[in-house]
């Protein structure tokens, strides 16, 4: 015996614990009316896990409890235990016992264990389904429920055979697998949500990423340019002073010994005792012209440091331009963009305070009005101080060198009109011919090669100045650089250098330089860093989602193949286990009505529902208007029958005594094509005679070979056919209590 025993405590008018065991195949539970005996078929129902109350006779839960009489207090909770042998393991469940219980609170908390073990209750489902047990169903037939498979519709009838075919649990997985589809479908709209939101942002940082590739290649082509650049300028600027360093060198030392002559001469002709007039005018004059030569000198070389100055003026403020003309060069006063943002805050405010929709939205465009006209307002501003400061130094330096020419042009008309004295002088002097005058002689011509002399000094330091001023402008591109693009830059002494060029060349580099440093500043490299995280970040995300949708499309797509599957083996295993029904269905009901036919068909209708509402109407309603309906088909089963010797077809023309009849054919052979462990039938042998009470005993006898039974009734015929029958009473106190009579041990004692 499969089922050993039902233990009830406090379950309805079970106030005390009590047991029943299943030690025969066929068992009996009989009493008076009122005595409680279904309630031991409600037990079954709620142990199983009926969700029903109304199924067992209550209203709420605490309806199941025990609510006291006058021989007892009220139960604070209800109980109901089975116990199945599971040595053959019909149960998925690796004891050789298996005691399920179920507890009911008065605050309607209810407890599921399994061997004692809190489990949920679709654990018990779960188990109990995979040996064709439930809560209901074709195997616990309830008082006056034995009619019911004959007055449902097609429908629940084809609910009820799939459900003694064994086909719950494909029902199970099919009803979880569009659950699970349904989940699946809405994860996928979820994430796909995801994505179209992310999406604009992902576009955004794309384009910066884009951006700031370019800027790195504009920046690795500039570092080998800068390097390049540097190295030849430094080279240049290195053999430039060199090579004017060797120039000047004997320019001075020649110098030097000729300043040592004229001191010579000099002191020879002061000396002299012919020392005449023109002697000391000579004198005179030499010392004024060696005077006016040191200003001059002076001069020019203050000249040509303000010439260098006002080229690198010229520069700084060429570059200030053309920076000043980029969009980053644009700026706004923090005044401006204070009081901005004070106005952008209220709107916020006035959307955070509100709740009606069409002024947030007048809000919102008002924003973006705002920022387009903040935008626009600023968009042609730039911060020109610096632009005006250095103009104002080329102005200050134009008029310090229009000063130092004007100066320089006064000392040189000097120069010339003590040269033409010189020149006055000096052809009076020669025309004597007296040797007193060798020492003036020698004075003209030391001061004619000092003259050469100084001209070539004077060249070669305006090259020197040049020189310095290039030097000053090499020093300041290379800070810039550093700053600009890197410290590494400041490696280009490492730089190989090809091929000797002109110097144009270099000048043209210099120019691309200064572009490519303005197209580095625009481009906005700075802050680069955060920006390519948060698209590597914003990038994995979306890929995250991208596989994440892609495993929930395939999921669906398992999930619709399974229940496609799913359908086609409910329907295949629905119609084959039909077909023996059928063959079972026709020997019982021969057997009861003494010939006849009796089948289960499977039809086809159609079902009318509102398409506003979805509810369900029936085909020959009226008055509705067909546009607002839509037809559905749907697929039951009919039960057709015929009785011998009668001209009676379907169930409508049935008597009380044949639809019971025909009900118990057709529950017995539902129960005979997948018989469950188990079957209760409480009373559904209360409409039969005596002469048909006799089949449905033999009729039990025969089911009782298949299921162990438990039957509920009045019926003396019935009764003679239990091994072991359960007498139920209640006394005055409202209690049931139970005895019992083991006639299988009684016939052995008899013996």
């Amino acid at each position: 015996m499969l089922l050993k025993s039902i233990e009830l405590s406090g379950f309805k008018s079970f106030a005390k614990k009590s047991e029943l065991s299943f030690t025969s195949p066929i068992s009996a539970i009989v009493g008076p009316n009122g005595s409680g005996k279904s309630n031991i078929a409600e037990a079954f129902r709620f142990v199983l896990g009926e969700q029903s109350i109304k199924s067992l006779r209550g209203k709420k839960g605490e309806d199941l409890i025990f609510n006291g009489a006058n021989a007892g207090a009220r139960s604070n909770r209800a109980s109901v235990k089975v116990l199945f042998d599971n040595t053959r393991h019909f149960l998925n469940i690796d004891f050789p016992e298996v005691s399920l219980e179920r507890i009911v609170h008065r605050d309607g908390v209810n407890e599921y264990l399994i061997n004692g073990s809190q489990v949920r209750l679709r654990d018990i489902i779960e188990l109990l389904a995979s040996a064709h047990i439930g809560a209901s169903g074709h195997h616990i037939i309830s008082q006056g429920e034995a009619d019911r498979v004959l007055n449902s519709n097609m429908r629940e009838r084809r609910t009820m055979i799939e459900d003694a075919l064994g086909l719950k649990i494909y029902q199970y997985k099919r009803q979880e697998s569009e659950r699970k589809l349904d989940k699946t479908l809405e994860n996928i709209g979820s994430v796909e949500s995801l994505r179209k939101e992310i999406a604009p942002h992902l576009r955004f940082l794309k384009k910066q990423v884009e951006k700031i590739e370019k800027a790195a290649e504009l920046k690795s082509e500039l570092i080998t340019l800068v390097r390049e650049y540097l190295k030849r300028e430094d080279v240049y600027i290195r053999n430039t002073r060199t090579t004017i360093e060797s120039a000047v060198a004997p320019l001075e030392e020649k110098k030097k010994k000729l300043e040592e002559e004229l001191s010579i001469a000099r002191k020879t002709l002061e000396d002299s005792k012919n020392k005449d007039a023109k002697s000391q005018d000579f004198i005179d004059l030499e010392k004024k012209i060696q005077d006016i030569r040191a200003k001059k000198e002076s001069l020019l070389q203050e000249l040509g440091r303000i010439q260098g100055s006002v080229a690198s003026e010229e520069r700084i403020l060429k570059k200030q331009k053309d920076i000043t003309a980029s969009q980053e060069g644009k700026t706004i006063s923090l005044s401006s963009v204070e009081s901005f943002t004070k106005t952008i805050q209220e709107k916020i405010n006035d959307i955070e305070s509100s709740t009606d929709i069409s002024f947030i939205r007048d809000c919102v465009v008002q924003i973006k009005n705002l920022f387009e006209g903040f935008l626009g307002s600023h968009r042609g501003k730039t911060d020109d101080s610096m632009l005006k400061e250095t103009e104002s130094n080329i102005l200050a330096l134009a008029r310090e060198k229009e000063i130092a020419e004007k100066k320089l042009r006064t000392c040189s008309a000097e120069e010339g009109s003590l040269q033409d004295a010189y020149q006055v002088l000096k052809i009076a002097i020669e025309k004597e011919k007296d040797s007193s005058r060798d020492a003036e002689k020698a004075l003209f011509r030391i001061m004619a090669e000092q003259n050469s002399i100084i001209g070539e000094l004077s060249v070669e330091r305006a090259r020197m100045e040049s020189v310095k001023v290039l030097e000053e402008d090499f020093k300041r591109e290379r800070e810039e650089c550093a700053h600009l693009i890197g410290r590494e830059i400041l490696d280009y002494e490492t730089f190989l250098l090809v091929g000797e060029e002109e110097r144009s060349t270099q000048e043209e580099r210099r120019r691309s330089l200064e572009k490519m440093k303005i197209r580095l500043e625009d481009s906005g490299l700075s802050g680069s860093s955060e920006v390519m995280k948060e698209f590597q970040e914003t990038s994995e995300r979306d890929t995250f989602l991208a596989r994440e949708l892609e495993d929930l499309m395939k999921s669906a797509e398992s999930l619709r193949q399974l229940i496609t599957e799913l359908g086609i083996k409910l329907d295949s295993e629905f119609k084959e286990g039909l077909a023996k029904i059928n063959t079972q269905f026709q020997e019982y009901f021969s057997l009861m009505f003494g010939g006849g036919l009796a089948r289960l068909a499977v039809v086809q209708a159609k079902k009318r529902i509102r398409k506003d509402t979805d509810m369900e109407l029936p085909m020959d309603a009226e008055g509705e208007d067909d546009e607002m309906m839509e037809a559905e088909r749907e697929e039951g089963v009919e039960i057709e029958v015929s009785l011998p010797r009668k001209k009676i077809k379907g169930l409508l023309m049935l008597s009380g005594g044949e639809r019971a009849l025909t009900s118990i054919a057709l529950l017995f052979a539902m129960s005979q094509v997948k018989p469950p462990p188990f079957i209760i039938l409480d009373e559904t042998d209360a409409a039969l005679d005596e002469a048909n009470s006799k089949k449905y005993g033999d009729m039990v006898e025969n089911l009782s070979q298949y299921s162990q039974l438990i039957l509920i009734t009045h019926n003396r015929e019935t009764m003679s056919r239990a091994g072991i029958i359960y007498g139920v009473t209640m006394g005055m106190g409202g209690i049931s209590k139970t005895l019992s009579i083991q006639f299988d041990d009684a016939v052995v004692v008899a013996k």
